[in-house]
């Protein structure tokens, strides 16, 4: 049985996923921890539950997304994992967090990257990558077809979509992958966004006013 826990953590809300399975080992995605507190806070709950912290990825390459990758890689001597496309975004990072106030280690660049083929294995449990570009060129959402959701980024949000004025979004191709790759999931499974509280890909299709199934 998988849990999913979050975490909400830096100036923008970001939302944190630890997932988990009954034998204690984890994947980590989108650590948003951006000072010392966020970080105890997230190692507490690691050590409280004895988990086992196996993969740490990265949805895509914001500032808001990637806060915490030194720190998880550190203390769990894990390299992130993105698409290559947004190695980029990564790496600029470092250039504007010090401007916006930021505390902010340099992420740790992996020498290999995913794609939309790969698989991750949390024990026996299998995900899928989908590839969801449009808020950012290489933004992967990940895909439990067993359990039933997805862990989406900030690609579909409760009511709304994830933005594309920043460097590398683009609204049309946003637009498109919404409706092409991720409203092509059942209409149960649950929606675990970046932002904001869950939804589900049946209510979004019905009432999401960027998006209409």
């Amino acid at each position: 049985m998988l849990q999913i826990k979050t975490f909400v953590f830096n100036p923008y809300q970001e939302n944190t996923y630890v997932i988990y399975d009954e034998h204690k080992n984890c994947l980590i995605i989108d650590p948003g921890m951006h000072h010392y507190q966020e970080e105890s806070e997230f190692k507490a709950f690691i050590d409280e539950h004895q988990l086992k912290p196996t993969q740490l990825i990265n949805t895509h390459g914001h500032i808001d997304h990637v806060l915490g990758n030194n720190f998880v890689c550190d203390t769990y001597n894990l390299v992130p994992q993105f698409h290559e496309l947004e190695l980029p975004l990564v790496i600029e990072v470092q250039n504007y967090a010090p401007q916006m106030g930021i505390r902010y280690e340099p992420s740790p660049i992996p020498e290999t990257f995913l794609t939309e083929t790969d698989r991750l294995y949390l024990g026996q449990e299998e995900f899928e990558l989908i590839l969801a570009p449009g808020h950012s060129p290489g933004h992967l959402c990940i895909y439990s077809a067993q359990h039933r959701f997805l862990i989406g980024g900030d690609v579909l949000f409760k009511g709304s979509i994830g933005r594309t004025d920043l460097p590398g979004g683009n609204h049309q191709q946003l637009l498109e992958s919404i409706a092409s790759r991720i409203y092509q999931l059942p209409d149960e499974t649950i929606v675990y966004p970046g932002h904001g509280p869950v939804t589900q890909v049946g209510e979004e299709k019905r009432s999401n006013p960027f998006v209409r199934g």
